[in-house]
Formats: C-alpha cells, structure tokens, sequence
C-alpha cells in the first residue's frame, strides 16, 4: 500500500510556531512586569509553584515550572542566595532536597499579584470567558495526549 506524502502546513498555520507566537505575545507583558521586580519568567515560575502548592522536592517543582533540572539547580541556588527561597534536605532521604518560598519570595509574587491577575484578565477578556478557558482545555488536553509516535517504514 504505497503512503500518501503528507505536505507540511504553511508557517502561519504550523501548532508549533503558533504557540511560540502565542508565548511570545502573552509574555511580553508580564516580562515587563518581571523587570521591575529583578526577576526572570523561569524564576517566576518557581516562586508561583512553591507558593500556590507549599514546599516541593526539585523533581516536582522542574515538572510543574516546565524546566530541565540543570536550570532549575541553578535557579534555585540564585533564587536561594537573593534569599527568596529556602533549600533543606529531606530528613528521610539525604539525597532529596525540598524548597519552600521564603517571606522575601513571598513578598515578591504578592506584591506582583494584581498586575499579575490584570495581565491574565486581559487575555480572558480579550477572548471572552468561554473562549479563554475553552482555550486552556484545549492546551491541557494537548500537554496530555501528544501525537502518536510515527513509525518508520
């Protein structure tokens, strides 16, 4: 049975590229808000995880913040000696390492929160609240399913 060659889709409709178009436009704004707080989105992302779930080991904090362990080592030792988190090593395995947000970091996403929330209220605004969260099931159920691996003839 001979396979039909499937064509790529042009650039402007290509999923890939859109989300990175998409990141990019809803990103802008909230790394203007990061600026002034001295902050990098990635570090931003650490501090939102611990304070929206309390402590957390590496393992979970690099898949929640979507960030390789490499990075997130050096994200939390920077972020633990600007003194907004706190590292200590798990009483039970001495190999395992929790952090938990400290007052410092804590101070920083509260102080960010409402530009935060007006920044994501835009975007909901923007859309409409049925198409906004409409919007993020689809995106959920993308990050949970992925395509099929392809296999090769």
């Amino acid at each position: 049975m001979a396979r039909t060659k499937l064509q790529l889709p042009s650039t402007r409709r290509s999923l890939p590229i859109a989300l990175m178009r998409s990141r990019e436009q809803v990103m802008a704004p909230i790394r203007a808000m990061l600026r002034a707080s001295g902050l990098t989105e990635q570090q931003w992302r650490v501090l939102r995880i611990l304070s929206e779930f309390g402590p957390q080991d590496l393992t979970e904090i690099a898949r929640q913040a979507c960030l390789l362990m490499p990075s997130l080592s050096r994200i939390i030792r920077s972020l633990a000696q600007n003194g907004l988190v706190i590292r200590s090593t798990d009483a039970k395995d001495r190999r395992r390492q929790t952090v938990v947000i400290s007052r410092a970091g804590q101070k920083l996403i509260d102080d960010n929160s409402v530009q935060a929330a007006q920044i994501a209220a835009s975007y909901k605004d923007q859309l409409g609240a049925e198409r906004y969260e409409l919007l993020l099931d689809l995106l959920t159920e993308l990050e949970q399913g992925g395509p099929a691996p392809i296999s090769g003839e």
